[in-house]
């Protein structure tokens, strides 16, 4: 049986609204829980059309009502070198006494059109000394760091602006004295989201400064009907006694011709000391589209999109994007996270 996730009843959590920056559309959130306080780092477009997105911060006492911290965002694309760009999906770890901000960058926001029954429909958008060339445009993941969780500076970058990575996440610590991380390359991606590689799988890379990684090493592909697109790394991984429980995003392509699809949740296990090699992982999802504004909203539907999992008191809070418009809560035990994902030893 698989765990009961609870979704609050206050979902979304967060929506768009309140400032002009993000006022089309706010998800895919970094969270972190420390010293009593849940700070969120959500993705956050004023519109569509170009798509900019930067990262603003909320914080919380109890995990569901969220308030800003900041009116304007704490992480931008100018920050990270182009005024016209994107900046994306956060994930954030603290390790020691640093925060560790994960996240996705575009030099040049596309421009999108949303359908109403699949991926959207995109386009470069011209913008002065660009050419248009989508090989100069493809998605680079940064990593920033911030002692006190507001002021944030570019630490070094994962990959170089030759191929597209994203979906980076930090483990919560060092690995064998390094920093350890989750990452999805892929040689090249247009607007159509096309892709050379017929299986975009979830791979991990070593640095000692967080500017020059190992070559990444496949770790996990997709290998169920439900991820026939793609998968890649959804929330920080957590520590536990049988390993690092890691949970994950999947794709499936549900109809081809009208571009639609559907995101799912699924989980596994790495191996403590090299979480290069998955010890359990479970066949089947554990968390799938099933509320209203988990089906329909303004960019895709049918997503359910995690992307932060702080634990406190056992419980896993899980923070995750709808359908690319909102940011909903639900939560789930720990241990029966475990125990669920142990039933699937890989041998």
């Amino acid at each position: 049986m698989k765990p009961e996730i609870k979704r609050h009843p206050m979902n979304p959590i967060v929506r768009p609204g309140l400032y002009p920056w993000r006022k089309a559309c706010v998800f895919n959130p970094g969270v972190v829980y420390d010293d009593g306080l849940f700070t969120m780092y959500e993705r956050a477009a004023g519109g569509l059309r170009p798509f900019f997105c930067s990262i603003g911060m909320l914080e919380s006492k109890d995990g569901i009502n969220f308030t800003h911290a900041s009116d304007r965002p704490v992480l931008t694309p100018e920050m990270c070198g182009s005024k016209y760009g994107s900046v994306q999906d956060p994930r954030v770890v603290k390790i020691g006494d640093t925060f560790y901000m994960t996240f996705a960058y575009r030099p040049f926001a596309w421009s999108s059109n949303p359908t109403g029954v699949g991926v959207p429909e995109s386009r470069q958008t011209d913008y002065p000394g660009f050419d248009g060339d989508p090989r100069k445009n493809q998605t680079r993941s940064g990593i920033a760091v911030s002692k006190d969780r507001k002021k944030w500076e570019i630490a070094g970058w994962v990959n170089g602006p030759g191929i597209d990575d994203r979906d980076v996440v930090l483990f919560p610590e060092k690995i064998g004295g390094k920093f350890a991380a989750l990452r999805r390359p892929i040689a090249f991606v247009d607007t159509s989201t096309a892709h050379k590689e017929a299986d975009p799988s979830i791979y991990l890379s070593y640095s000692g400064d967080l500017k020059t990684w190992t070559e990444p090493k496949l770790t996990a592909a997709p290998e169920f009907g439900w991820e026939n697109n793609r998968i890649g790394a959804s929330t920080p991984p957590i520590r536990t006694d049988r390993g690092w429980l890691t949970l994950y995003h999947g794709v499936e392509t549900t109809d081809e011709k009208l571009r639609a699809v559907t995101y799912r949740m699924g989980i596994m296990m790495l191996d403590l000391e090299d979480p290069g090699k998955v010890v359990c992982r479970a066949p089947d999802f554990i968390m799938e589209p099933e509320e209203y504004y988990e089906k329909f909203g303004l960019y895709i539907p049918n997503v359910v999109f995690p992307t932060a999992s702080p634990v406190k008191n056992g419980v896993v809070h899980l923070y995750y994007g709808v359908c690319d418009t909102a940011i909903a809560l639900a939560t789930v035990g720990l241990k029966k996270l475990v125990e669920y994902v142990s039933r699937f030893p890989v041998s």
